[in-house]
């Protein structure tokens, strides 16, 4: 068998950020764990799989002594936040109820290239799957508009009973160089699950965004109440 490692956890620490930034004593690890599972699974269901579709593609919470942070990364803000900022504050109330803490005005960033995001990627191969797409067809597509999107590097696996076919399979596309053992390189990962009538299908993406220290730097807008910040993404 091949060894292989999840290209966020391995890169964790070195060149890229927790989601999770808390510390917490020994009797409490368990609870906060626990609810941080309890948050990101609330989210993903609310937000990602029910219309309309937000496209969040990332949770980061901080805890301090006080209240809990969360940052939610996403392609559609405006869903995220509503008419006047209502629907986020509505998700505010909803997460305090949760787990019984408070939680600080939620903050949304704006994913400026979805193409560029494997996980958003992966949710939208799924969707397509999930309404009897040619898999061949649909990888072809977002291989193309990846790469034109910027991106040096894509790698798409899917896995399952591929066109409906008796024996699950799996079939793997790329295009470009995806340096996996790089850690220097980013390579972004996402996973997403396409629930068929005929079974289940994985869906693995690689995106090969460049080198960290390169020059070129993929931007993120902070949505916030006073305004717009841009800000770099290393």
């Amino acid at each position: 068998m091949g060894q292989k490692v999840n290209p966020l956890g391995f890169r964790v620490g070195i060149t890229e950020d927790y989601k999770s930034k808390w510390y917490a004593p020994k009797n409490a690890y368990g609870d906060f764990l626990g609810e941080d599972f309890k948050l990101r699974k609330y989210i993903d269901e609310k937000l990602n799989r029910r219309p309309p579709f937000a496209a969040v593609s990332e949770v980061i919470i901080e805890r301090t002594r006080e209240e809990v942070t969360i940052t939610l990364k996403t392609a559609r803000p405006g869903l995220v936040i509503g008419p006047k900022g209502a629907e986020v504050d509505k998700l505010r109330e909803e997460l305090e109820n949760l787990i019984g803490r408070k939680i600080a005005p939620v903050k949304v960033i704006e994913i400026k290239n979805p193409d560029l995001n494997a996980q958003l990627v992966a949710e939208a191969i799924a969707e397509q799957l999930k309404k009897r797409a040619s898999f061949r067809r649909v990888l072809k597509q977002r291989m193309e508009g990846t790469m034109q999107a910027g991106a040096k590097g894509i790698k798409i696996s899917v896995s399952g009973r591929l066109g409906g076919a008796e024996i699950a399979r799996q079939e793997k596309s790329g295009q470009g160089s995806v340096p996996l053992t790089t850690l220097q390189a980013d390579v972004n990962y996402g996973y997403a699950i396409a629930f068929t009538t005929y079974g289940t299908i994985g869906v693995k993406v690689w995106i090969y965004r460049g080198l960290y220290n390169d020059e070129k730097q993929v931007f993120e807008t902070d949505v916030r109440p006073g305004g717009m910040m841009r800000r770099g993404r290393r």
